[in-house]
């Protein structure tokens, strides 16, 4: 009788372990809704002296974009004008900082990527909370809520690695805008990829106030680098990949006025599944580092990275093009031949993770300062290239609408920055309006 027991007793218990190891694990469905690429430095790089305090606007958020006075940076820091460089009298630390983003698509809840990828010390993190945005970056009433990692508040995000919040119960609408505060108690890197932020002016934790105490804008190192959404009904990412043309250089500052924010805003109207994450850096190339690691090199992390990602507009080569065969410095020529052959390695890599790649037009360059004939050869045949050979699962033209009617090579007077090469914000607006829609059905 014991023995029966003792059997039947087995029995359930194996039965009950059988079960749970059976039992489905709940799957969770998210997609990114907002992206900002970090920028790591590569080995053996630092900022070069002497640097510069933080760069200080008045609390508006319709400052355009000026071109300003950098440090000096090693040689493969070409364009380090979207790298913050910190005084080191001047460390930025025991502050607060608010970070302004615009999530693509609406959600149930949210969850927010942290990095420290180009810090070369482990970041504390003292506090994070979240809220719908008001202005000069001020919290609604009622909206904040405090973040968490694996339940804890404060939390150490190592060095070189981001970090991925708890899930946040904050619902979102389609192209909200969201502050997100962070108290740093320590010291942050002095070094990264920046964006004009909101920043307390006394020290200590802010986080959870509706306004900051006499806060400005400053330039700073960005440490949210993607904002994730449980989506209400969008199912799929398009990361829009590039340079500055991408990120958004030139355009209003904290207006969300690039070509891939104008991109979301016409597949939010259209009631599109797809949500839109930026990949851009200012200075980024194809074939080798610039600013950040090349398209290449970064693919991995930057688009397959990316929560529901189906598909890449990808638009780089100008820098290839620029500084390879600048009159005024060094010369690297970039061929179209090893051009054409990085393209299609994006796309053997993108179309092995089932992703679908659409190869943007570069825009006009002529009159730009480090534009030349040669260049203008190699441009021109990579753009007839996208167009013609079939490579790409679909074509987006930006040289047309950018191009100057009279002179198709140069960029449209009334659509530019006045260097001959980046959109202003009526340049980005008719890129945006440039791509056909019908390719994210």
């Amino acid at each position: 009788m014991r023995i029966r027991h003792f059997a039947l007793s087995l029995g359930l218990i194996l039965a009950a372990v059988s079960g749970a190891r059976s039992a489905p694990i709940p799957k969770e469905t998210w997609i990114g809704a907002w992206g900002f690429v970090p920028i790591p430095l590569p080995p053996g790089i630092t900022p070069a002296a002497p640097v510069t305090a933080p760069v200080a606007v008045p609390l508006s958020a319709a400052q355009p974009t000026q071109p300003v006075a950098t440090p000096p940076g090693p040689p493969l820091l070409e364009n380090p004008g979207n790298l913050a460089v910190v005084n080191p009298e001047a460390d930025p630390s025991n502050i607060t900082i608010r970070e302004l983003v615009r999530v693509s698509v609406a959600g149930k809840r949210l969850r927010i990527r942290i990095s420290n990828e180009g810090g070369s010390d482990a970041l504390v993190l003292g506090a994070v909370h979240v809220g719908a945005a008001g202005p000069d970056g001020t919290v609604l009433p009622g909206s904040d809520h405090a973040v968490t990692f694996d339940g804890r508040s404060s939390v150490v995000v190592p060095a070189g690695a981001p970090l991925l919040s708890d899930a946040v119960d904050l619902k979102t609408e389609a192209l909200e805008k969201l502050v997100i505060s962070i108290h740093v108690p320590g010291t942050m890197s002095r070094v990264g990829h920046s964006l004009y932020q909101y920043v307390a002016g006394q020290s200590g934790d802010h986080t959870a106030t509706a306004s900051l105490p006499g806060a400005r804008i400053m330039r700073l190192p960005a440490l949210v680098t993607q904002v994730e959404v449980d989506p209400v009904s969008a199912d799929s990412v398009v990361v829009t990949f590039g340079d500055s043309i991408t990120e958004g250089a030139a355009s209003t500052n904290n207006a969300f006025r690039g070509w891939p924010d104008r991109l979301a805003e016409r597949l939010a109207a259209a009631k599109s599944k797809y949500s839109v994450v930026n990949a851009g850096i200012g200075g980024n190339r194809l074939l080798r580092y610039g600013t950040g690691p090349g398209a290449l090199a970064r693919l991995d992390r930057d688009v397959f990275g990316v929560a529901g990602v189906k598909a890449v507009i990808l638009l780089e080569g100008i820098n290839d093009i620029g500084r390879g065969f600048t009159p005024t410095g060094p010369q690297d020529p970039a061929t179209l031949e090893a051009l054409i052959a990085a393209d299609k390695q994006f796309i053997a890599r993108c179309h092995a993770h089932g992703i679908k790649v659409y190869g943007a037009l570069l825009t006009p360059y002529q009159g730009a300062g480090y534009a030349s004939p040669a260049g203008e050869a190699v441009r021109s045949g990579l753009n007839n290239w996208i167009k013609t050979s079939g490579a790409f699962d679909g074509v987006v033209d930006f040289a047309t609408p950018t191009g100057d009617p009279a002179n198709p090579l140069t960029f449209r007077s009334d659509y530019n920055l006045r260097d001959k090469l980046h959109p202003n914000d009526a340049g980005y607006e008719a890129m945006g309006k440039a791509i056909d829609l019908g390719l994210f059905k």
